[in-house]
């Protein structure tokens, strides 16, 4: 067991290697319950991978994942989802095939229903009870997100800015410890972008979850964030609030011009 100083995730001296290409290079991050954290730099700085391993995608080379003070980097993607890490993808990944509502409800089906088969034979009280409870969670976050009109819209029919706040609805919903956004305003317009923002502190507030956002749009992260970190060529250069890290010379140099 680790405390790391109370922080909810400490990402402790990450390396990940593919071949000779050092992608991230001996990182090391410390995020607290209820702050917003966002990690910004130039294409190909290492984001999305330390995203990859931080949710248990991408094993690190070396180094290790502490969550709420236990060791969880040998444990898989699956179990982090199921406990408290959840995250959307730079590329959108909607079912399409499947209703906005429904989008939401599968985040919450690995919960079961209880009862087992028996339970489904009979149509138990117990197990209808927990369906209308999850569907009515589902409901909730898709409202929240502003898409409650569009519940049984089917989700590959929806414009790139509806699919962003559906899958912030999906990762929300289910009320992780750890949120990862992986460049959640691409598409969005900029009052899309202002109400994504609103949900996300909404959702901080309520919660006190952490929140990890790699974003290309600066102004966007420096305006949400407590916190900043900043990559480069794989490693952090700087650390610090919006402000610092704004006047920070190296992260002028290296990109923010």
């Amino acid at each position: 067991m680790d405390s790391s100083n109370g922080a909810l995730v400490h990402v402790e001296g990450v390396t990940v290697r593919f071949g000779g290409v050092v992608a991230v290079d001996d990182v090391s991050i410390s995020v607290s319950p209820g702050e917003i954290r966002g990690l910004i730099g130039p294409n190909g700085a290492g984001k999305t991978t330390l995203f990859d391993t931080i949710t248990g995608i991408r094993p690190p080379s070396s180094g290790r994942i502490i969550l709420d003070g236990h060791d969880v980097t040998k444990r898989s993607a699956v179990w982090r989802s199921r406990n408290g890490i959840r995250r959307t993808f730079q590329r959108q990944q909607p079912f399409g095939w499947l209703s906005v509502e429904d989008n939401a409800l599968v985040a919450l089906d690995y919960h079961g229903g209880g009862g087992g088969i028996l339970a489904d034979l009979v149509s138990a009280p117990s197990r209808r009870r927990r369906t209308r409870e999850r569907r009515e969670r589902a409901k909730e976050a898709i409202t929240s997100c502003g898409l409650g009109d569009l519940a049984n819209e089917a989700a590959g029919r929806l414009p790139i800015g509806r699919v962003r706040l559906l899958e912030l609805a999906r990762a929300m919903v289910d009320e992780p410890r750890l949120l990862l956004l992986d460049e959640p305003t691409s598409g969005l317009e900029e009052q899309e972008s202002r109400r994504f923002a609103q949900l996300v502190r909404e959702f901080r507030d309520r919660t006190n979850a952490a929140v990890i956002l790699v974003e290309h749009d600066v102004p966007f992260v420096m305006e949400l964030s407590d916190r900043v970190s900043v990559l480069n060529l794989g490693a952090v250069i700087a650390e610090g609030t919006p402000e610092e890290v704004s006047r920070n010379p190296a992260v002028r140099a290296a990109y923010l011009g």
